[in-house]
């Protein structure tokens, strides 16, 4: 499994509500220079990645198998 893949639950998703859905897991992508800018690199609705403020989510730790099946989701 690609450790470099986690996911986080969107809280906040102002002017975004036709790509971000609040109380929605999404797929985050590592992306050092968002995060030097306090940004989160997520695949939305349009499923395609972008960058949203980072307090807009919460990341979530989940046990591995749980993780590696959304992520074999994902790939769909």
């Amino acid at each position: 499994m690609d450790s470099a893949k986690h996911f986080a639950i969107c809280v906040r998703n102002d002017g975004y509500q036709g790509t971000l859905e609040t109380r929605k897991l999404y797929e985050v992508l590592e992306d050092p220079s968002a995060a030097k800018r306090n940004s989160i690199r997520v695949f939305d609705e349009s499923g395609e990645d972008y960058v949203y403020p980072a307090t807009w989510f919460v990341r979530v730790d989940l046990p591995e198998t749980v993780e590696a099946q959304l992520l074999e989701l994902a790939s769909k």
